[in-house]
């Protein structure tokens, strides 16, 4: 009897054991399963479905290569619009989108505890605002008609003579949905930013300056960037994959139009949803999906590369 309850406690013993080893892996879990369902499993179906012709009804038809050769010798829009849209509003939204943000964070640093938490809120708060509700409040300051906010201001001061056309002209679309990206690039690597830069310990400041530092510019660039480092890397991927994603807000802006105007704000992500959405060519869809992934993909490397520390970067 004394050995039998010596089992079954060793058995108890075991069990709660086994949970008390395993407690990260259940603690994980939801994020797991969350992970799995959203991210990894739509990415391996979108890979796979890349090889086929598939128009959302019947089955899937596999096609090899197909749909890659097709997009980068066949599609021009790809070719001549698309690609390099996404290339050049990624680096001006981007690299500028992180410099504000930056700027932003480290003079937020700068004030005090009650004014920095309001201003952090009131920038934070536009990368909250989804594109559709975005796109209907600068429609409103871009309206198209002498009494659009921005029109009106500039008849009133005589800089121009008629309205200007700033979401329907191929040539002012790309400015604007530039600019409109830059008002909600606050985002989280912005928070980010601002969170390592008040964590920098105080210490270093006092001995920068007893060695030598003389402004504020050399304090940056010796002391808040190199002290701030993971913050600052977790801001430039978030920079570059906030920025790949937004390509809809030119789609908003015209008025629903996608193509846009000219194919002057068409992006990777609208082209994406133009074959998706529009024309039912999901598996070409998903192979512009893919290059796009990928695109993300290397860009998030290099920018490992280049603001990561020698211990990150390997």
């Amino acid at each position: 009897m004394k050995t039998a309850k010596r089992i079954i406690k060793g058995n108890k013993f075991s069990g709660r054991s086994f949970l008390e080893r395993h407690s990260v892996f259940f603690l994980q879990l939801p994020f797991l399963a969350l992970f799995f369902t959203f991210i990894l499993l739509p990415v391996v179906v979108a890979f796979f479905l890349s090889f086929t012709d598939f128009n959302s009804i019947q089955t899937p038809r596999f096609i090899g290569l197909d749909n890659y050769v097709n997009l980068f010798t066949k599609d021009t829009v790809f070719m001549r619009y698309a690609l390099p849209n996404t290339l050049s509003f990624a680096l001006v939204v981007g690299v500028m989108g992180y410099i504000l943000s930056f700027l932003m964070a480290w003079s937020l640093a700068q004030v005090t505890k009650g004014w920095r938490t309001v201003l952090a809120v009131i920038l934070y708060s536009p990368s909250l605002t989804g594109s559709a509700m975005m796109g209907a409040v600068w429609r409103v300051v871009f309206s198209e008609d002498k009494v659009g906010y921005l029109n009106a201001f500039l008849l009133k001061q005589g800089l121009i003579q008629s309205p200007v056309n700033w979401l329907t002209n191929p040539q002012t679309l790309m400015m604007v949905m530039v600019l409109v990206s830059l008002w909600s690039s606050m985002g989280i690597g912005f928070l980010a930013m601002l969170a390592g830069i008040l964590n920098v310990n105080r210490e270093l400041y006092e001995a920068a300056y007893i060695d030598g530092v003389i402004n504020r510019w050399q304090e940056i660039l010796y002391i808040t960037v190199p002290a701030a480092a993971p913050q600052m890397l977790f801001g430039a991927v978030m920079a570059v994959v906030g920025t790949f994603q937004s390509g809809s807000i030119g789609v908003v802006l015209s008025g629903g139009q996608n193509p846009t105007p000219g194919y002057a704000g068409q992006l990777l992500v609208t082209h994406i949803e133009d074959y998706g959405f529009l024309r039912y060519e999901m598996g070409y869809a998903a192979a512009v999906s893919v290059v796009l992934l990928l695109m993300i993909y290397g860009i998030s490397r290099l920018t490992n590369r280049l603001f990561a520390g020698e211990d990150t970067a390997s």
